[in-house]
């Protein structure tokens, strides 16, 4: 898998656009320089320190890293020791994102996690013991099991631990898995969507008055601590992707690799990226851009809209946007269109509603 990754790196076309006021080096060296860096989308904490090597090598070899580069690294609590910090640190990762999904043992055997409560408050302090001074913490809310006192119990933590980020999801069953199965054979509570609701609404209230911004719907930052990475894909920024299921998008079109394993490692050792690609229409575009922004705190910029794809549009989107003002789900500040905390509870629906 990491040589097919190694691989991909190495050999797939130039997707971004470049930079205005890009720097000497990379131009000199005809290198791109890229300003966040993301291990993600399964458990990359699993791989040896010698594996991330070798695709950090590939990288470097391929770009120019940003002298502020945010490098994030997803990791298991249970992957977690003083070793491992150590050598995340000298290699360059200065930003772990931590599944720790909650502090209640309860919880965590409920949903069949590997982890015990006990290792999720560890490994928070070797973290902190090993110099991270930037790293994310995933919690879920509104499990069958997890009582609105629980809830704050893992909040609380997460506040009293002076985490700096935190991301925080609605558990969600997916169709054809195990928990699905157990659900429908009433061997474990359904989800209840209400307390789901309620749970996500205390959560803003908790957050809010310990000092972090709620700068995207399911994300909460201490100022100056906000996901660049993440931040970049709301933004609609270019970016690329390596390795199976991975998406790239260079802000007009959006190419994904193949999902499958023994696929996409067949196809680079025969010297073929396994990508489908997409070209956006510019009603595409402005449907993404609705979609996005609604879920950031700085909303949806209707003088943007305006510049971009046109006043028609931008008038047309206040005026859809009148009936969720009118209900207190939207609020309107200087043309731009932001979700209140109600609103917030339907911000799928409310963007779907604005879609061209």
């Amino acid at each position: 898998m990491v040589e097919a990754i190694v691989k991909e790196i190495a050999s797939s076309p130039s997707l971004l656009l470049k930079e205005k006021g890009e720097a000497g080096i990379a131009a000199k060296l005809n290198k791109e320089i890229i300003s966040t860096l993301y291990f993600g989308g399964g458990t990359p904490s699993i791989l040896s320190i010698d594996e991330l090597k070798m695709i950090f090598d590939a990288l470097q070899s391929r770009f120019v890293f940003a002298d502020d580069i945010e490098i994030t690294l997803e990791a298991n609590p249970d992957d977690i020791d003083a070793l491992q910090l150590k050598q995340w640190k000298d290699l360059g990762i200065n930003r772990l994102s931590v599944g720790i999904q909650s502090f209640i043992e309860a919880e965590l055997t409920w949903m069949n996690r590997a982890h015990t409560a006990a290792e999720s408050i560890a490994c928070i302090d070797l973290i902190k013991a090993a110099g991270f001074t930037n790293f994310s913490v995933d919690l879920i809310y509104g499990s069958p099991v997890l009582s609105d006192a629980d809830w704050k119990k893992n909040v609380d933590l997460v506040i009293e631990k002076n985490i700096q980020h935190i991301s925080c999801y609605a558990l969600t069953v997916e169709p054809r898995t195990a928990l699905d199965k157990m659900i429908d054979l009433h061997k474990k509570e359904a989800v209840d969507t209400e307390k789901q609701a309620r749970q996500f609404l205390l959560l803003m209230d908790w957050m809010q008055e310990a000092g972090y911004e709620h700068y995207e719907i399911s994300n909460f930052a201490k100022p100056g601590f906000r996901s660049k990475h993440n931040s970049s894909y709301w933004l609609g920024v270019s970016y690329y992707a390596f390795g199976p299921a991975a998406h790239a998008f260079d802000g007009k079109s959006r190419r994904w690799n193949v999902a499958n394993n023994a696929l996409y490692i067949q196809s680079l050792q025969n010297d073929i990226i396994p990508f489908e690609e997409e070209i956006l229409t510019e009603t595409q575009q402005l449907n993404e851009y609705i979609m996005t922004s609604l879920r950031t705190m700085e909303g949806l910029d209707l003088d943007h809209v305006s510049k971009i794809f046109g006043e028609e549009k931008s008038i047309a989107i206040k005026a859809a946007g009148n009936k969720y003002i009118n209900t207190g789900k939207l609020k309107n500040t200087n043309s731009k269109l932001m979700l209140t905390n109600e609103g917030k509870l339907f911000a799928d629906g409310i963007a779907a509603n604005l879609f061209f």
